[in-house]
Order: structure tokens, then C-alpha cells, then sequence
């Protein structure tokens, strides 16, 4: 079994760097003004957001573990959907 503090300690720190590296996506968007970068940093912080609301619910709710993850997985493949179309969006 994994202690609870090595999961808090590494979703916090996924948190972290989805929230740095959403904004210097969103930042190098609106530098830019490329459609994209703008796809690109919705993307990540749809992950970042899943990972947040996971953890949260997690913790907070009163419902089995499997809805965090449902809920995490749900965002992650929203997340790399956009992160798929950024690709793809400048051809």
C-alpha cells in the first residue's frame, strides 16, 4: 500500500508543474497569438485541472476512489485531445 503522503506529495507537485507549464504556454500564446499555443495551453490545463479535481474529490467526497480516477482519466484524455488538435492545428 502506498502512504498517503507520497501521493499528496507527488499529485502536489503534479499540480505544480501543470499549473507552470500552463502558463508559460498561455503566456507564449498571447505573446504570439497563435491558435495552437492557445489549444496547446487549454490542454494542459484541462490535465492540470483533472489532476486537481481528482485529488480533491479524493480526499473531500464521500464516493468510492474509482470516481477520482474516473474523473482524472475523463480530463486527461479532454486534455490531450486538445493537446492533439494544437498539433495539428497549424498544418
Amino acid at each position: 500500500m502506498t502512504h498517503p503522503l507520497v501521493v499528496a506529495a507527488l499529485k502536489t507537485l503534479t499540480l505544480a508543474l501543470g499549473a507552470v507549464i500552463t502558463y508559460y504556454s498561455y503566456k507564449a500564446y498571447r505573446r504570439t497569438d497563435a491558435e495552437p499555443l492557445g489549444a496547446l495551453a487549454l490542454g494542459f490545463g484541462i490535465i492540470t485541472m483533472g489532476a486537481f479535481l481528482a485529488g480533491a474529490i479524493d480526499t473531500f467526497a464521500p464516493v468510492p476512489r474509482q470516481t477520482a480516477f474516473v474523473v482524472e482519466s475523463t480530463f486527461t484524455a479532454l486534455g490531450f485531445a486538445a493537446i492533439f488538435y494544437a498539433l495539428f492545428a497549424g498544418e
